[in-house]
């Protein structure tokens, strides 16, 4: 899905954003001393290399148990974690804005309990790298100007933030087989994003199944959407198409999209059988 997304530009956030950035250099500082690739330090910790990459430019937030266990790590000495104080001041300064369209499903998607996607022609945007994202922003037309691009780009990650909360919102995903053989923004981007993919199925809070090509026919044809269960409340859906977005409150309309979710999970591969196709697909390349 390509929900829009915008940060302010007001004192709070670009305060917060300068100091993400000095906690990045300082975590690529450290991680070069250590004699670590980013791909090993995500491994060490249990993190991605996207999420890596995109920490050390400062263009994503470093959770607290993230400062805890690099400081630990990389014999920092204290330096990483005597952020974490700055760093909850910082994103509370903070403000990411979503259009007026956009705003209901945002809150609430930050406050659920449990969240699925049936995604058809992209990675849910939750799930997305940050290259994948930005080749997703930069694909649009009308065009858009390079800093509506970085400024979508890092209010998308912001609303990663959500996955690596305690507790997790329960995730699942049913991805068409056809996005994940996509080369959207090339080689390399789609190799970036099978990786992260790949990761995530591995993550307790994370269900990942992939809806393959031979399936004939099933029961969502009609096109992508995501089922959201706030903290508290009924579970409600999301539909996104071109230029027409709807939050879906009805009962018997989300009954009758959480009906044809299980019934597409049914005819989906099992989450064991998603990522070996996924490990499949990496192993072409």
């Amino acid at each position: 899905m390509g929900q829009e997304d915008t940060i302010g530009g007001d004192d709070g956030s670009e305060g917060a954003a300068d100091l993400f950035r000095v906690i990045g250099r300082q975590l690529r500082l450290l991680r070069e001393r250590a004699g670590l690739t980013q791909r090993e330090l995500g491994e060490r910790l249990g993190y991605s290399e996207e999420l890596i990459r995109s920490l050390e430019g400062g263009r994503r937030t470093a959770q607290p148990e993230f400062l805890d266990a690099a400081d630990e790590l990389l014999g920092a000495g204290g330096l990483l974690r005597a952020a974490k104080d700055d760093v909850t001041r910082a994103k509370a300064r903070a403000r990411v804005k979503h259009p007026a369209w956009f705003q209901d499903y945002a809150r609430l998607e930050a406050d659920a309990v449990e969240i699925n996607f049936f995604s058809t022609l992209t990675f849910p945007g939750l799930l997305q790298t940050e290259s994948y994202a930005r080749t997703t922003f930069m694909s649009r037309q009308p065009l858009l100007d390079e800093a509506t691009i970085e400024q979508r780009v890092s209010a998308r990650l912001a609303r990663q933030e959500t996955l690596s909360r305690w507790p997790s919102p329960m995730v699942s995903a049913v991805i068409d087989e056809s996005v994940l053989r996509r080369a959207v923004g090339g080689h390399e981007v789609r190799i970036g994003q099978l990786k992260h993919i790949q990761h995530l199925a591995q993550l307790r809070s994370t269900t990942i199944q992939v809806l393959p090509m031979a399936c004939e026919d099933h029961s969502a044809l009609e096109g992508p959407f995501i089922l959201l269960t706030p903290r508290g409340r009924h579970q409600l859906a999301y539909l996104e198409v071109q230029s027409t977005n709807r939050l879906v409150t009805d009962a018997e309309e989300v009954r009758i999209l959480a009906a044809r979710y299980g019934s597409i999970r049914g005819q989906a591969l099992s989450p064991h059988e998603s990522l070996a196709l996924i490990e499949e697909l990496l192993g072409e390349q």
